[in-house]
């Protein structure tokens, strides 16, 4: 995850139209495609910080690289298109097209999050820098800054850019964290 971003290099609009169309791929139950992406560019990137990190609240905030990716998306999940997509005929027999709360799982935020991790794998493949982030603090005002419908699930924040020649800058706590080992994760024939 990069956290220091180039404030010289504008991400091309071919190269982030590669990175939606991979995330567009992903899977997506019924084929509901239920994800979309208010994207924010250069001097737009404004509107998003402003209404989540003030600028009262920026001189002590250990990324201020961040501040400097060209492109922030917000990855959004939609039960509704869920819902719809499993009441016609194909679907109906499921009972998945009633409502929302019929659905054991929402596949809506899980094939959402599929599209997001397939757009970072594509953005580290085109050699462009990520990060995917938390929004918590004004989403209601971003919402309303951006005509984001209440309908829709913000699963959080994607910071899209060419890292920093000057490095990744200091790296969260989390990162020096171990990764757990595969014998800590697989159950084998049950738990």
């Amino acid at each position: 995850m990069t956290r220091t971003f180039d404030p010289e290099r504008a991400v091309e609009p071919e190269r982030l139209a590669r990175l939606v169309e991979a995330g567009a791929r992903a899977p997506s139950a019924g084929k509901a495609q239920g994800w979309h992406l208010v994207v924010l560019e250069g001097a737009e990137t404004a509107r998003f910080w402003d209404r989540t990190l003030p600028p009262e609240r920026r001189a002590g905030f250990a990324w201020p690289g961040l501040l400097h990716a060209p492109v922030v998306a917000l990855p959004l999940a939609d039960a509704e298109a869920y819902v719809s997509r499993y009441a016609e005929p194909d679907k109906a027999a499921t009972g998945l097209g009633r409502s929302a709360a019929a659905w054991p799982v929402p596949y809506w935020t899980v094939d959402a999050a599929f599209s997001v991790m397939s757009l970072l794998l594509a953005a580290e493949a085109e050699g462009l820098g990520t990060l995917f982030f938390g929004v918590f603090r004004g989403e209601a005002e971003l919402r309303a800054d951006l005509g984001i419908p209440d309908r829709l699930q913000l699963l959080g924040a994607i910071a899209i850019g060419w890292p920093s020649a000057r490095g990744a800058g200091r790296a969260g706590a989390s990162a020096r964290r171990p990764r757990r080992p595969v014998s800590e994760i697989v159950h084998r024939g049950g738990w």
